[in-house]
């Protein structure tokens, strides 16, 4: 492969530098990480967005989350065609292998896939309806979603509800893969809905009893 090329060098002194500090001062943990394996409690399914830092949310070390991203947070409807489907595979491994006991999906703000779901619906976006689009057909997912929010007129509170409406197709989306609703109907797995505000700070969740996101 001719066209790889060495690492930039600030990440070079980044990683020596990491090296040097917090893997010295934490050697023996990251040992036992390498010879126990993993053996993470929660799933986390989050936005590929570089601005949701899923382990500093909650204050997490390495080992305790087995992290799945990709735009806007959406997980597909189970379909078992025998193509490549990289989040269903995360979601069966986690659910199947590593026994997690939760699998959470977490939104958040200004999210440009939803921003871009909003575009295309509205036919703003042809480029994303373009067969060949990636994003437009991943994008898809979100659609039963857009059609619950495109009467609301303001900007901004529109693509709110469409953030929060991408984490409640996504759960109910979770619910169709046979392994999932078996594993919540038995008790050995809950599936929970987050959305995060970027600028606040703040964290939401999603009431099933109350069909809302209420603060924490």
């Amino acid at each position: 492969m001719e066209h790889a090329r060495p690492l930039p060098s600030y990440l070079v002194q980044r990683f020596h530098g990491w090296k040097a500090t917090a893997y010295t001062e934490n050697q023996a943990w990251y040992r036992r990480l390498a010879t126990d394996g993993q053996h993470p409690r929660a799933m986390i399914i989050s936005c590929c967005d570089s601005r949701v830092h899923v382990t500093s949310i909650f204050g997490a070390d390495q080992g305790e989350f087995f992290i799945h991203r990709n735009i806007a947070n959406l997980v597909p409807a189970y379909c078992p065609d025998g193509a490549q489907h990289g989040t269903s595979a995360a979601v069966e491994y986690a659910v199947m292998a590593l026994k997690v006991a939760h699998v959470i999906v977490l939104g958040h703000s200004n999210c440009g896939g939803v921003q871009g779901c909003l575009d295309m619906c509205s036919g703003h976006a042809p480029d994303l309806e373009a067969e060949s689009s990636f994003v437009g057909r991943w994008m898809d997912i979100l659609r039963p979603g857009y059609e619950k929010v495109r009467e609301i007129k303001d900007e901004a509170e529109q693509r709110r509800a469409l953030e929060k409406e991408s984490v409640i197709v996504s759960l109910e989306n979770l619910m169709t893969f046979p392994f999932v609703a078996e594993a919540v109907k038995d008790g050995s797995l809950t599936i929970h809905g987050l959305w995060h505000e970027i600028g606040s700070g703040d964290l939401e969740q999603f009431s099933a009893a109350q069909k809302e996101f209420i603060p924490l």
